[in-house]
């Protein structure tokens, strides 16, 4: 019986759990690793629409917003700002294109959209179209 345990056997489980890691998912989940870029929220809001996105860091003039049928794209560039000869000591917020698509239960009205950007929330109306609203059918 050995007072010590093997190192050996140590350094192998921590291989195998690294090999685990790396076979995962858990690096491909966008930036800082917290899921899809920009974060959404969509809800109804009557018979529209309303989409939230968090775009911190992404200038106004590189947010392209595009709308078809019942499907919104949101796509830009989020580029670095650093001063002037500056040494990089630690990057952890990411950087680069994104290109972000949600479909919607219903038809929107591609001309009435309403886009706002305010301190890198960007909120955007998304009403329905009329000829894919209810109708009411009275009875003769």
């Amino acid at each position: 019986m050995a007072l010590f345990p093997d190192p050996f056997e140590a350094l192998a489980r921590l291989q195998q759990t690294m090999d685990a890691l790396r076979s995962s998912d858990w690096l491909n989940t966008g930036p800082s690793a917290a899921g899809a870029f920009p974060p959404v929220n969509a809800f109804r809001k009557g018979d529209d629409y309303v989409l939230i996105a968090e775009l911190p860091g992404v200038a106004r003039d590189s947010v392209d917003i595009q709308v078809k049928g019942n499907t919104i794209r949101l796509s830009g560039r989020k580029t670095p700002r650093y001063p002037e000869k500056a040494s990089l000591h630690r990057r952890e917020r990411t950087f680069g294109q994104f290109d972000r698509s949600l479909t919607l239960p219903v038809e929107i009205e591609a001309d009435k959209v309403q886009a706002t950007y305010a301190d890198g929330v960007l909120a955007v109306l998304l009403p329905r179209a009329e000829h894919d609203r209810p109708r009411r059918i009275t009875l003769s």
